[in-house]
Parts: structure tokens; sequence; C-alpha cells
């Protein structure tokens, strides 16, 4: 077996990305502290083609060195969006029709793997703070609230591999349906 060269893997430039059809799903970085995390999360995104990712309250923001080291120029192509108030981000998300979801655990939250999205909706994957998880505030506002099942001794994934895991598992399931 043989790895694929850069020109046999006919990747997209920037613009084409840009211009292309997206996955109808918008990430919400809400309070994300790690500049790593969020540089991580617009990698995924661009690997996906996911719409937009919306980064919320102390998230750090592109141009920052640390964002762009895991990155890899993804935020040149991922859309992307600053807002202070995260539960602003929600409300404006749900009046655009997005079914708004937390990745968190929570009394009465859907294990991802019984978790069927519709693949005519859009949504919304709000991943919270390293230690906190979503703020209460935003937890009130959502449709519903889905967990990766987990089996160690942590109780918890780094953001950027929960962002991994859900975005794989939504567009799988998308594509499936």
């Amino acid at each position: 077996m043989q790895k694929l060269s850069m020109d046999e893997l006919q990747r997209t430039d920037v613009e084409s990305f840009k211009k292309q059809e997206k996955t109808p799903i918008a990430i919400v970085l809400d309070n994300v502290r790690s500049m790593h995390n969020v540089g991580s999360a617009f990698r995924t995104a661009d690997g996906f083609a996911i719409e937009k990712i919306y980064l919320c309250g102390i998230t750090g923001t592109p141009p920052h060195r640390e964002i762009e080291k895991t990155a890899l120029g993804a935020t040149q192509s991922v859309s992307w969006e600053y807002h202070k108030d995260t539960a602003d981000v929600v409300d404006q998300l749900k009046a655009e029709g997005y079914i708004i979801i937390a990745v968190e655990q929570a009394d009465d939250s859907v294990m991802l793997h019984q978790f069927e999205p519709n693949s005519d909706k859009k949504y919304a994957l709000i991943f919270g703070n390293e230690v906190n998880g979503v703020d209460e505030e935003v937890m009130e506002k959502i449709d519903t609230c889905i967990e990766i099942p987990q089996y160690g001794t942590k109780h918890s994934l780094n953001v950027s591999v929960a962002i991994g895991i859900i975005l794989w598992d939504f567009i799988q399931k998308r594509n499936l349906n």
C-alpha cells in the first residue's frame, strides 16, 4: 500500500471551497479557552465542509499564532464570526431555523449513537469550556443535548476530540439517510 501524494489527493483551493455547498451545521464554541482547541475546530470544520463557526465569550479569534498552529490555514477557508454572548448567538441561530444542540453531560441527554439527525434540518452544535462545559444560560435555550458515551475514569474528552467525533457521526448519519 502506498500513501497518496498531494497531487493525487486533488484538494480544492480556498476560493473553490468557499463557493462549494456546505454541510448545514454551525459550530458554536462557548468560552473555549485553548487556542489549540479553536484551531483544531477550524481544521475539522474545513475537513467536513461545515457552514460556519461562532466564537463566543473568551474564545480566541484569528489571527493568532496558536490558533494557526493547529488550523493549518483553515481560518482562511471556514466562515466564522465572533460574538461576546453565546446566548445571543443561540437566539439568532434559532431564528434562522437551526436545531440547537449542546454537546454536554446532562440529565436527559441523548447518547450520540441514539441520536438521528434529519438530513433536511440545520444544526447548531455547542461545545463548551474545557472545565465548566456549556454555560447554564445557554443550556436553558437548547432544543436537545447529546452526549458521547465514555467508559473510562476521566468522564470527559478534549473539546477538539469531541468536535471530531460528533461531526463524523453527524456526517455519516446524514449521508446514510
